[in-house]
């Protein structure tokens, strides 16, 4: 009982002195005192001394006598490297709970981790995978988009090359890239520009102009007499009085806000190449838009220059220079050299009004569908070319000429268009004379 006592009072002093312990005085009662020291007491206990005790000596017993009951777990657990195996059948459990934590203890974190490092990396290669193909896509798009260009350009190098052929050889709709319900680019009248100004020739001229003419009859006549004023450097008849009234000072403003340049560079280029429309040229040549404006027409800019003409009272020159800055924002290739000389009245090409009168009539010939030339004549051709120098000669109006050759022929136009009140003769029909007896 004593050994009890001192047992109890060396090692449980600190942790045990909240516990009241009844111990009767005797001694069967000693094996139940133990044992309700032993649920009562921490498990841990602190050691205190390094020599062993009574109760931990019967502790230790207990817990012998408890493994020897107790099946090892170890013989019977699958090994690690069996747990890994991907073809080994798992155990099945009654209870899902079970099954859940038996596969969760059975994934390691490593194995998880690598799990899904292995998934990240299956996500990232089929991302991967998946760039190249769009890239693909916008590659072969760019090509595509490169080579639609590239045909445009050469198909409108051939169109443009088929004026040169003989009238007789010329097939009208051989030259147009353009559907018959559109309207005629300005584009046309540009390249075909820059066409005549490399010929020389008279007869080579006059071929171009009456195959250029023919073309637009034959695709969009309704752009014929647009065509004629821009092809004439003209707007509207010289009685009318009506004209652009635009200075190079104006022209050059626009210029430079049209295409972001400045006003001294571009009167440095114009002083060193002598042509203002050469500077347009070179300069949106090396301009990149964004956005790509519609294409110009011929009936957009000629209606626009009308209205450039027409322009008059406050902010006059403000508006002109708007009206000239929307043309040159739109134009391409070679449209703002020859919209600049035709803002200047300066074509330059070599192409005088009498060479297009006589390819009018020419073209209305070939394209005629009302009327046949008379037996009488021989040269259809040059018989056609004199009707219209005489009708413009007494009728300097192509807003009549051109509405009475698309609806009664060239045949019948000495009829339709004579002398009109208010509209005078042109200046060719006058001749020195000495007296009204030579008359």
């Amino acid at each position: 009982m004593l050994a009890v006592r001192s047992c109890l009072s060396f090692r449980y002093t600190n942790f045990c002195a909240p516990l009241k312990l009844s111990i009767s005085s005797s001694v069967s009662h000693s094996k139940f005192i133990l044992l309700k020291l032993h649920l009562s007491v921490s498990p841990k206990p602190r050691a205190m001394s390094t020599r062993p005790s009574a109760f931990d000596a019967l502790m230790s017993n207990a817990r012998m006598a408890a493994k020897k009951k107790l099946p090892s777990q170890s013989q019977n657990a699958p090994s690690p490297s069996k747990r890994k195996a991907a073809d080994s059948p798992q155990p099945k459990s009654e209870n899902p709970s079970d099954s859940s934590t038996q596969v969760t203890h059975l994934q390691s974190p490593e194995k998880a981790i690598e799990s899904n490092e292995n998934s990240e990396e299956i996500d990232t290669k089929s991302v991967a995978a998946e760039k190249p193909e769009s890239h693909v896509t916008t590659k072969s798009r760019n090509s595509d988009s490169k080579k639609a260009r590239t045909m445009a350009a050469v198909n409108v190098d051939d169109k443009i090359g088929q004026l040169k052929k003989k009238a007789a050889d010329f097939d009208p709709k051989s030259a147009a890239w353009w559907e018959g319900a559109e309207r005629v680019p300005f584009l046309f009248i540009a390249r075909a520009f820059d066409l005549i100004s490399k010929e020389t020739g008279r007869i080579v001229i006059t071929d171009i102009v009456c195959n250029v003419l023919r073309t637009v009859i034959a695709t969009t006549p309704d752009d014929l007499l647009a065509v004629v004023y821009l092809l004439a450097n003209k707007i509207a008849p010289a009685h009318e009085g009506l004209e652009l009234g635009i200075g190079d000072a104006s022209i050059i403003k626009a210029l430079a806000e049209a295409c972001g340049g400045k006003e001294a560079h571009i009167k440095s280029q114009y002083k060193e190449l002598g042509d203002l429309g050469l500077v347009a040229k070179a300069i949106r040549s090396s301009q990149t838009m964004m956005h790509q404006p519609a294409p110009l027409t011929v009936a957009h800019v000629f209606d626009t220059f009308r209205l450039i003409a027409k322009a008059s009272g406050k902010d006059s020159q403000e508006k002109k220079k708007n009206y000239m800055k929307l043309l040159l924002v739109a134009a391409k290739d070679c449209e703002p050299l020859f919209l600049i000389r035709l803002l200047q009245t300066k074509l330059r090409v070599g192409l005088a009004e009498q060479t297009l009168l006589v390819a009018l009539g020419q073209a209305a010939v070939y394209a005629e569908k009302h009327s046949t030339p008379p037996s009488n004549i021989q040269s259809p051709l040059e018989e056609a070319a004199k009707i219209v120098k005489q009708v413009y000669s007494v009728l300097p109006v192509y807003d009549k000429i051109i509405l009475a050759l698309l609806s009664d022929g060239v045949w019948n136009l000495p009829k339709t268009c004579t002398f009109s009140p208010g509209v005078p003769i042109g200046p060719m029909l006058a001749k020195p004379t000495r007296g009204y007896q030579t008359f």
